[in-house]
C-alpha cells in the first residue's frame, strides 16, 4: 500500500511544478511583450546638488560661570525684570546670579584688617627705636673712643643703631605682607558674589540653594551664559568623503523639527581640522553661521542641513531608477544592447564625454512595446534626478525605471521551482 501513495505523490509534485513552470514562462512573455513596464516622464527645470547632514544649534559664544570659593549658595539674584536669576533670564554685566556663605572669608579679612594693623604699629615702634639709636649714635660719633666712652660702649651705639635701621626694613615688609593679605582676604570675600561677566541670557542653572560648591583644582560650574542668541551656529558633522566639496562661505540650508514648514539659511563659517572617528568613520565638524534676531532658534535643537554645491537651471532630468535599470537577459538571446537580442538600441555618441559627465543610458519603448536603448550622457545629481544630455530626448518622454508585477505573479514568486497549491490540491497534499 506504501507504493502506490509514493507514486501519486511523485504525480502531484510534477504537476505542481509543470504549473509554476507555465505561471513563470508566462510572466516572462508578459514582460518580454511590453506589457509590464514601470515607467516616468523626462522633466525640464532647475536642479540642485547639495549635500545632507545633521548638526545641532549652538550659541555662538557660550561662557561658563563658576565658582573659585568654596561655600552654600545661599540665595540667588535679580534678572532684568526684577525675578530670581532662572533659566532664560536676561542679565547685564555685573548682575548678581548668586551669593555663597561669606561667614569664613569674612572672618579672614578682619583677621588680616587686625595683623595689618599690628604690623603698622610695630613699625612706629621701630621708628622710634632708630629715633633714639640715631641720637646715641651722633653722641658716641661725638666723643668717639675716649675716657669718657669706652671702646664696648662705641660699639653698642653703633650696633643698636644698625639694628634699629633693620627692624624697621622689617617692619614695613610685614606691612606689605600683611597689605597683601588683606587684599587677598577681601578677593575671597568678593568671590562670594557670583556676578556676570557680560550681557546675555541664562542657558543653565546648575546649582540650588543651599547647595555646597567645592572649589579645588577646578572651578565647579555655576551658570551657562550665552552671550547673544542673535548670532547662532550649526554644529555639523560632515562625512570624510563629502569634506572636500565644502568650503567657507558656501550657502547652506536646514530645517528644524521645532519649525518643520520653515527653512532657514546660512553660510560655511568655519571647517574643524580635529577630526573624529566613531566606529571607524571619520567625520569632520563645520561651523555654520546663520543670523536669529528673532530669536526663535533655541540651543540645541537637532538641524536637518543642506549644503549648496552646485545650481544648474533648465535642464532635462532623468529618474535615478531609470539610468540603473536595464532589462533582463532573455533565454536563447544574447546580453541586452546586442543585435540578436532583439532589443532595439539608439546609435552611441560619437564623441567621448565632456569633462565632469559620464555616459549612460536610458530605456523607452519602441512602436512594437519592446525596450529601446538611448545613450546619453549625465551630469549633476541630487541623488534623485540626474541631468542628461541627448538629442533623441525631449521633455515628457516616458522612460522606463523597471518591470511591473502583478499580485498573481509576485504569489507565483517568480521562479518555477516554488510550488504553489491550489486550495484542493493543498487539501489533498495535506491528507
Amino acid at each position: 500500500m506504501k507504493h502506490p501513495a509514493k507514486k501519486a505523490l511523485i504525480i502531484l509534485i510534477a504537476a505542481l511544478l509543470l504549473g509554476s513552470l507555465a505561471t513563470w514562462q508566462l510572466t516572462r512573455s508578459k514582460a518580454k511583450n511590453g506589457a509590464g513596464y514601470r515607467t516616468a516622464e523626462l522633466t525640464r527645470g532647475d536642479l540642485l546638488v547639495t549635500i545632507s547632514a545633521t548638526g545641532t544649534v549652538e550659541p555662538e559664544e557660550v561662557i561658563d560661570v563658576g565658582a573659585q570659593v568654596a561655600g552654600r549658595i545661599v540665595s540667588f539674584g535679580k534678572d532684568a525684570h526684577d525675578k530670581t536669576v532662572d533659566y532664560g533670564s536676561l542679565v547685564e554685566a555685573g548682575t548678581v546670579l548668586a551669593r555663597i556663605d561669606d561667614s569664613l572669608y569674612a572672618a579672614d579679612v578682619t583677621q588680616a584688617e587686625a595683623q595689618l594693623m599690628s604690623n603698622k604699629a610695630g613699625l612706629q615702634k621701630a621708628k622710634a627705636d632708630l629715633n633714639q639709636a640715631e641720637l646715641n649714635w651722633k653722641r658716641a660719633q661725638l666723643l668717639g673712643s675716649s675716657q669718657a666712652l669706652s671702646q664696648s660702649a662705641y660699639e653698642s651705639y653703633e650696633s643698636a643703631h644698625t639694628t634699629a635701621l633693620a627692624q624697621v626694613a622689617v617692619s614695613e615688609a610685614s606691612i606689605r605682607q600683611g597689605e597683601a593679605a588683606l587684599a587677598r582676604a577681601r578677593r575671597n570675600l568678593g568671590y562670594c558674589t557670583i556676578t556676570s561677566p557680560v550681557k546675555g541670557i541664562i542657558i543653565d542653572r546648575r546649582v540650588n540653594t543651599g547647595q555646597t560648591v567645592v572649589a579645588s583644582l577646578n572651578a565647579p560650574s555655576l551658570f551657562l551664559l550665552a552671550k547673544d542668541l542673535t548670532r547662532i551656529q550649526v554644529w555639523v558633522a560632515v562625512n570624510e568623503a563629502d569634506i572636500g566639496r565644502i568650503q567657507p562661505g558656501q550657502p547652506v540650508t536646514f530645517t528644524v523639527d521645532a519649525f518643520p514648514n520653515e527653512t532657514f539659511t546660512g553660510e560655511v563659517g568655519k571647517i574643524r581640522l580635529n577630526a573624529s572617528m566613531t566606529q571607524n568613520v571619520v567625520t569632520y565638524t563645520v561651523e555654520i553661521t546663520t543670523d536669529n534676531t528673532d530669536g526663535r532658534l533655541l540651543p540645541y535643537l537637532t538641524a536637518n542641513v543642506l549644503f549648496q554645491l552646485q545650481q544648474v537651471r533648465d535642464v532635462l532630468q532623468a529618474p535615478n531608477a531609470a539610468l540603473r535599470w536595464s532589462p533582463p537577459a532573455w533565454e536563447g538571446e544574447a546580453e541586452p544592447g546586442k543585435k540578436k537580442s532583439g532589443i532595439k538600441e539608439s546609435k552611441k555618441a560619437s564623441s567621448a564625454p565632456e569633462p565632469g559627465k559620464k555616459s549612460g543610458s536610458l530605456w523607452v519603448l519602441d512602436k512594437d512595446r519592446k525596450p529601446r536603448r538611448i545613450a546619453v550622457l549625465t551630469g549633476a545629481s541630487d541623488g534623485t534626478n540626474t541631468v542628461v544630455e541627448s538629442m533623441e530626448l525631449r521633455e515628457g518622454m516616458q522612460v522606463i525605471t523597471g518591470i511591473r508585477i502583478s499580485e498573481t505573479e509576485k504569489s507565483a514568486g517568480g521562479s518555477p521551482f516554488t510550488p504553489q497549491f491550489a486550495r484542493g490540491n493543498k487539501a489533498k497534499a495535506e491528507k
